[in-house]
């Protein structure tokens, strides 16, 4: 797979916060649900970035303690995306999942 995120990866990545991290991971996520029935093609580079992304924010040593959960989302994602969706996620279910992020980050950034 090839890297899309250079600059991310090159460390800027652990720069920023759980919540922008998850929020960002969201964006692509959202994008990939968007495009799924529009271009499959880009609905699988959007999940692709957001794969790296949530990879990246699992390599973050900030994140130790948050990693089972991360490992989850993960796992989660690509069952819902390239398997049997076990765990009966939804379009609906992500999105509300990854605003949390979005709105904790959003006051974070007001402070």
């Amino acid at each position: 797979m090839n890297i899309q995120h250079k600059e991310l990866a090159n460390g800027r990545w652990f720069r920023f916060s759980l919540s922008e991290q998850m929020a960002n991971i969201g964006s692509e996520i959202g994008r990939a649900i968007n495009w799924r029935v529009k271009d499959v093609n880009d609905s699988k580079m959007a999940l692709e970035r957001g794969l790296e992304l949530l990879d990246l924010t699992i390599d973050d040593p900030k994140n130790i303690k948050r990693l089972k959960e991360l490992l989850r989302v993960r796992e989660m994602i690509v069952d819902y995306f390239y398997f049997d969706n076990i765990y009966g996620s939804t379009d609906e279910k992500w999105n509300n999942y990854f605003y949390s992020f979005n709105y904790a980050a959003m006051l974070n950034k007001n402070v």
